[in-house]
């Protein structure tokens, strides 16, 4: 990776907020949930997300991991929000 440095005559580097990253984002998030590999952080295995085991969904529902349990994706739909919690998650792969 290269280090960039602020000087004159270099071409100006633009900060910008995260509406930014909507496009890329949209795009990213326009896909096909259920085959997304979810990498567990507990025992770090490896499943599509239709692999993983549902719970609740009255008041909002828990994806658990099919392997060790454990709690991977909080989702809460309260119209018109939703509430999206993946810190069990260690990572999401997608192929667009």
């Amino acid at each position: 990776m290269s280090e960039t440095h602020d000087t004159p005559g270099d071409e100006e580097m633009m900060t910008l907020d995260g509406n930014a990253a909507a496009g890329l984002l949209g795009r990213l998030f326009a896909f096909e949930v259920t085959v997304a590999r979810i990498v567990c952080n507990g025992c770090q295995s490896d499943n599509p997300l239709a692999a993983l085991r549902l719970y609740g969904q009255s008041m909002g529902s828990i994806l658990r991991c099919p392997r060790c349990n454990a709690v991977l994706i909080r989702v809460v739909a309260r119209e018109p929000e939703y509430w999206l919690d993946m810190r069990g998650v260690e990572s999401l792969r997608v192929s667009l």
